[in-house]
């Protein structure tokens, strides 16, 4: 398995560890504002090793920060319109 394959496969696994510690937060707590701490540091871990394969994509030149930039721009704008995450599209 070549460098890019290794990136791909182990970015892919670290983004099904978040999905699956996302869907257990909503499964496991009692009520809207309570989450343990435990959960929340589960959260922050696996929002870490996918941080880190982003950085990593972006180091092996597959994506460019300016790209991406502009593309949480164009999301956060679409929340805004479709969610009620975003109060303010100038919010950003």
């Amino acid at each position: 398995m070549d460098k890019i394959q290794q990136l791909m496969v182990i970015t892919m696994e670290e983004c099904g560890e978040l999905t699956q510690v996302c869907s257990k937060l909503l499964r496991k707590r009692h009520t809207n504002n309570e989450i343990s701490e435990e959960t929340k540091a589960k959260l922050e871990a696996e929002f870490a090793d996918v941080q880190c394969m982003m950085m990593l994509c972006e180091e092996y030149g597959l994506v460019k920060q300016h790209n991406i930039q502009k593309g949480i721009i164009g999301k956060r704008k679409k929340l805004a319109t479709w969610s009620d995450l975003i109060m303010d599209t100038n919010e950003q």
